[in-house]
């Protein structure tokens, strides 16, 4: 999760975060990108098996993202037993949180506390602020028929960038 950690290195000093400014930290970071532009931003990128994208909201915040654990769902659309693969994607996270705590990020993260969109939109979350924005690591389905994922993504909202 090397390629993760930096662009969250360098996306950190990018201020203030932008999609553009985004894509071409991932061009610079050797991402292949996915042919997936947006307002002529390339928004898809991928790297030693992780995918990472780019949002940009109405309201101007702008999002980072990672997937750097995917589990599939089987053709019929669901899991033989649910509550395992949230397990696994619950330990596959906390593999993950190490790379992050004991990071160069790790002297700018502040514990942040979980709203209760966070309790609804995650299986098992974990929340620091890095210079304003928020960085979150968690396992999400988001929904039945779709995989699965442990996610690291850097927000900045719309405040914050201006």
């Amino acid at each position: 999760m090397a390629a993760v950690n930096a662009m969250l290195e360098e996306l950190r000093g990018l201020v203030p975060l932008t999609a553009e400014g985004g894509a071409e930290r991932f061009a610079a970071q050797g991402w292949t990108p996915g042919g997936k532009p947006r307002d002529g931003v390339e928004t898809s990128w991928r790297k030693d098996g992780v995918r990472g994208w780019i949002q940009t909201f109405r309201s101007g915040a702008v999002r980072v993202s990672f997937a750097v654990w995917i589990r599939d769902v089987d053709e019929s659309g669901y899991f033989d037993d649910l509550e395992a693969v949230y397990e696994e994607g619950e330990r596959a996270l906390a593999a993950f949180l190490p790379e992050i705590e004991q990071s160069p990020l790790a002297g700018h993260l502040t514990e942040a506390e979980q709203t209760a969109a966070d309790k609804d939109e995650f299986i098992a979350v974990r929340k620091w602020t890095l210079d304003g924005r928020v960085l979150t690591a968690g396992v999400v389905q988001q929904d039945t028929d779709l995989p699965v994922m442990v996610v690291i993504t850097l927000e900045q909202s719309a405040a914050t960038s201006a």
